[in-house]
């Protein structure tokens, strides 16, 4: 725990450094323009709007959809969508995105046909235009699931279904699939997408609702899947985000999608332990809303501090 706090606080003090260098170049600029030389001005106007260039870099809103899931992820001009919560809440992701100044999406992931991930893709799909769709390979005889297979009939879109190992760019970041790796039978979490986004030398984790067979198979196929940036994997259950893969992921920070008092007690008990021992700062939607990760490449910033409740939820059924 120790050793990560010193990493934070040495990242946080060559956060401070570079903006007072900026700072220092762009008085310099102001002040003495008219009597430094051409070259030197020049040199110190591409510095200091490369600086600001890279510092508006790539974003990951984690929005609070109560018990559910729902990620936004913006790079230089371009967006992408992984999931987008319950059947309830696609008008809410809808105006969220519209906020966030979205008019059309690259991609966008529905992990899995649950409706907790899914339910609010359909209105997702028809009120933007959608680049491309990626959904597992697997089907679920529900209402939610064939009212997003409806609407991509009718906005005649072609379901993508991605192979471990493919990549894709969204601006300067790319990511990687990285789940799911096999047959799992009627387990639909286990099906879920799982990608690995990297931009520069920052890189974020998503596994959908991914169990312990799933994980497995991600720790068996021998990809790297070292991250800043995890997103807990179903909820924060403890059917996942096993011992064996947090320790290959050793991620810096947690991002927990979960309702406030749901029914399941998700985050889990043995989960928030987990974390508390390894020293991984959680963050968490049902006591912080909606989250928001800012990388430069370089570094990875968030719009709050990391919780400090450490609450397990309390299963109520």
């Amino acid at each position: 725990m120790g050793k990560r706090r010193k990493t934070r606080q040495k990242n946080q003090r060559r956060k401070w450094l570079k903006f007072g260098l900026v700072l220092a170049v762009l008085t310099l600029l102001t002040v003495f323009r008219d009597h430094l030389p051409r070259e030197l001005t020049d040199a110190l106007s591409e510095y200091a709007s490369g600086a600001f260039q890279e510092g508006s870099g790539l974003e990951v809103h984690y929005l609070d959809v109560g018990q559910g899931d729902c990620t936004l992820i913006l790079c230089d001009g371009h967006a992408m969508l992984i999931d987008a919560g319950d059947n309830d809440k696609g008008t809410a992701v809808q105006s969220y995105l519209e906020s966030q100044g979205v008019t059309e999406l690259d991609y966008v992931i529905g992990t899995h046909p649950d409706a907790d991930h899914i339910g609010g893709l359909d209105v997702i799909l028809y009120k933007f235009d959608c680049q491309t769709v990626l959904m597992p390979d697997f089907e679920k005889d529900t209402r939610t699931y064939d009212d997003v297979i409806q609407t991509m009939k009718q906005k005649r879109y072609e379901n993508t279904s991605p192979r471990t190992g493919e990549t894709f760019e969204l601006g300067s970041a790319v990511f990687t699939i990285v789940a799911p790796n096999g047959e799992y039978g009627d387990n639909a979490n286990d099906y879920s997408i799982g990608i690995l986004l990297q931009h520069g030398g920052n890189r974020f984790l998503f596994t959908g609702d991914a169990e312990e067979a799933s994980e497995a198979d991600m720790l068996e196929n021998g990809m790297d899947l070292k991250a800043d940036v995890f997103k807990a994997a179903h909820h924060g259950s403890r059917t996942a985000n096993t011992e064996e893969f947090l320790n290959a992921v050793d991620p810096d920070y947690m991002v927990i999608s979960c309702g406030q008092d749901n029914s399941y007690g998700h985050p889990h008990a043995e989960v928030m332990n987990r974390l508390r021992i390894m020293g991984i700062s959680v963050f968490r939607t049902d006591e912080q809303g909606t989250i928001v990760a800012h990388s430069d490449g370089t570094e990875i910033t968030f719009n709050m501090l990391p919780d400090e409740s450490w609450k397990a939820g309390e299963p109520t059924n």
